[in-house]
């Protein structure tokens, strides 16, 4: 009875804390938030001037009084303000929506790195209560991602999962609703995104910005060569460094591959490494099931092709991966089977 009189009163919320994005699950809503992890703050005052999408437009181009922030790094909150910011941002947006909502607070649960220490673990709880949280709940991101994308982890098979998001890629052999093994690489997206700026910059002497080098990644990254070996061109401007003046080169698809496989490489040697510690009747599992990609990076064209070629098991992506954390988030909130069976870190408040 009192569950059913709290659900009518507040929903629970599951976010998705990224180091690029986040996303905010709302139970009995679905996702009702996907905005870029950003915050713009007045350099003299500390106050807020744009969160999300917005602060991600003054990126590079605000003046000297307004600083934009990426309050998490690595996967771990960098900028304590302004993470608590963000997050008071989206839970107030999500429970202003509620009419009852004043008369309790929600419970949102988290998605983290693995890696995370336990400093990191409370900065996090801390700053969920802090933003208007009534009890903050944590599950390890590798975990969320194989429940977002359909996997059985609760089942005496093993299961593994690789999340690459924008600043850390978690890789994990799921069993029994636990985590049997896991590595949590501080190497992600953004390191990608380093690697064309490290590329323009080295090879054509031209300088351009994080938001340009995203842009590029998506336009003409991959992992493996394109279909026919066909060669793709992007125009990217950016200021020439001896000069000072603007200047358009054009990059190809080849060189960005180059550019990008040190990174690739390093992920897959983790992979490689993380199943060769794995017990062989969960490699088994593994080699039956295939291994599933999930997070935003892991849509760079040619990666399944890339890992399945070298570490020879089946490689396929979950529908929607940049979604897969929070979904799996929502699902967790709305079993409380599952909850008790899956690794929880609980309820501080």
């Amino acid at each position: 009875m009192l569950d059913a009189l709290r659900s009518f009163i507040v929903q629970d919320v599951g976010i998705d804390l990224g180091t690029a994005n986040t996303v905010v699950f709302v139970e009995g809503k679905g996702i009702v938030i996907q905005e870029p992890s950003y915050v713009a703050k007045h350099t003299v005052t500390g106050d807020v001037i744009a969160i999300g999408g917005e602060a991600k437009k003054m990126q590079g181009k605000a003046p000297k009084n307004i600083s934009v922030i990426r309050p998490l790094r690595d996967g771990v909150i960098a900028d304590f303000d302004a993470a608590e910011a963000m997050l008071q941002y989206y839970i107030q947006q999500v429970s202003s929506k509620h009419p009852l909502s004043f008369l309790s607070k929600p419970r949102v649960i988290i998605g983290i790195p693995s890696g995370v220490t336990d400093v990191e673990r409370r900065a996090v709880q801390s700053a969920a209560i802090s933003a208007g949280a009534g009890k903050a709940y944590l599950i390890e991101e590798p975990m969320a991602a194989a429940i977002g994308a359909g996997l059985k982890v609760d089942e005496p098979e093993g299961r593994m999962v690789v999340d690459i998001g924008g600043g850390t890629t978690e890789i994990a052999v799921i069993s029994l609703g636990g985590i049997v093994l896991n590595r949590s690489l501080r190497i992600a997206g953004d390191e990608l995104d380093e690697a064309v700026i490290m590329h323009v910059r080295t090879k054509h002497n031209v300088l351009i910005g994080e938001a340009t080098a995203e842009q590029t990644k998506i336009a003409i990254g991959s992992a493996y060569p394109f279909e026919n070996k066909k060669q793709v061109q992007h125009v990217v401007r950016g200021r020439d460094i001896g000069t000072g003046l603007p200047k358009s080169i054009k990059v190809s698809s080849e060189q960005l591959r180059e550019a990008l496989t040190p990174i690739v490489q390093h992920i897959i040697t983790a992979i490689m490494e993380t199943i060769e510690e794995t017990p062989p009747e969960l490699v088994a599992d593994i080699v039956k099931h295939g291994l599933v990609l999930a997070g935003g990076t892991s849509q760079l064209r040619g990666l399944e092709q890339r890992i399945s070629e070298e570490v020879k098991i089946p490689v396929w992506t979950t529908k929607e991966p940049h979604l897969a954390v929070v979904r799996g988030c929502g699902a967790v909130l709305a079993s409380e089977s599952l909850m008790k069976k899956v690794k929880i870190a609980g309820g501080y408040r």
